[in-house]
C-alpha cells in the first residue's frame, strides 16, 4: 500500500525527539488513516497497549481520568467488559498471580497476528522486543522479591530472543524514581525505533513506527505535563 502511504505519511506533522509536545494526539492519528484498512488496523494495534497502560493505572489508582483512543473509559475502569481480543483464549489455562498479565499476554498474541495478517515486519519485530522487555523486568522484579520470576512472564515465545537488555535493565533498577525508570526504557524504545525504522518507504513499516513515536510522545506529555517529575509512572512502568 505504498501509493496510499505516500499521502498518509506526507500529511503528517514532523515529530520531534521524546519529551516534546506531539503535534498530533492518538485519536487524530487514528482518524487520518481511518479510511485505509491496513494503516488504520496497525494503528489501533499499537495504540491499544497505551490503553491498557492507562487500565493498569487506573485500577492502581494513579490515574483517575483516563483518555483512551481504541478502548473505552468504562472498559479501563472494568465497567464493561474488553473487546475479544484481549480475552485469553484458553479458559483451562491457570490463573496469572497478577490479574492484568492475562490481558497483555491476550494483547501480545493479538499483535503478532495483526503484523502477520497485514505482513508488516516492523509490527513483528515491535511486539518480540516490547514482550522480551516486559519479560525481562518481570523476571528483575521477581529477582529482587525472592520470586519465581517465570510466574511472572507472558507470551514469551514472542519475545526476541536475541534482544540484549541487560544494561537497559540494570539501567531501570537503580533509577531514583518510576519516572525515571521509564524514561530508561522510553529512551531504549526510541533508538529501537531509530535503528529499525523503514525512513522514506512509505511502507506500512514507516507508518507503523510513526504510530510508536506519537504513542510514546504521548505518554511522556500525559505524564510530565503536571512538572512533576516524582510523580508515579503507570502502573507496570514497562
Amino acid at each position: 500500500m505504498t501509493s496510499d502511504n505516500f499521502y498518509l505519511l506526507t500529511a503528517l506533522p514532523s515529530l520531534g525527539r521524546l519529551g516534546d509536545q506531539p503535534p498530533i494526539d492518538l485519536p487524530q492519528l487514528l482518524a487520518h488513516v481511518a479510511d485505509s484498512a491496513t494503516p488504520a488496523a496497525l494503528a489501533e494495534a499499537i495504540f491499544l497497549s497505551d490503553d491498557l497502560l492507562q487500565r493498569d493505572a487506573v485500577a492502581a489508582g494513579e490515574l483517575t481520568e483516563p483518555t483512551p483512543t481504541v478502548l473505552t473509559v468504562e472498559q479501563l475502569r472494568d465497567e464493561a467488559p474488553l473487546p475479544a481480543c484481549l480475552i485469553v483464549a484458553d479458559s483451562a489455562a491457570p490463573p496469572r498471580r497478577v490479574a492484568c498479565d492475562a490481558v497483555w499476554e491476550a494483547y501480545y498474541r493479538h499483535v503478532a497476528d495483526v503484523a502477520s495478517r497485514c505482513g508488516c515486519r516492523l509490527l513483528a519485530q515491535w511486539v518480540g522486543c516490547e514482550v522480551a522487555m516486559r519479560n525481562a523486568l518481570a523476571r528483575a522484579r521477581a529477582q529482587a522479591l525472592g520470586l519465581d520470576g517465570e510466574d511472572y512472564v507472558v507470551a514469551d515465545d514472542l519475545a526476541d530472543d536475541d534482544a540484549d537488555l541487560t544494561s537497559i535493565v540494570n539501567e531501570w533498577s537503580t533509577a531514583r524514581t518510576p519516572l525515571a525508570g521509564l524514561r530508561v526504557l522510553d529512551d531504549a524504545r526510541w533508538r529501537w525505533l531509530d535503528e529499525n525504522d523503514r525512513w522514506f518507504t512509505f511502507a506500512d513499516d514507516e507508518l507503523a513506527a510513526y504510530a510508536i513515536r506519537i504513542m510514546l510522545l504521548s505518554r511522556w506529555y500525559r505524564l510530565t505535563e503536571t512538572d512533576d517529575a516524582d510523580a508515579p509512572a503507570p502502573a507496570a512502568s514497562q
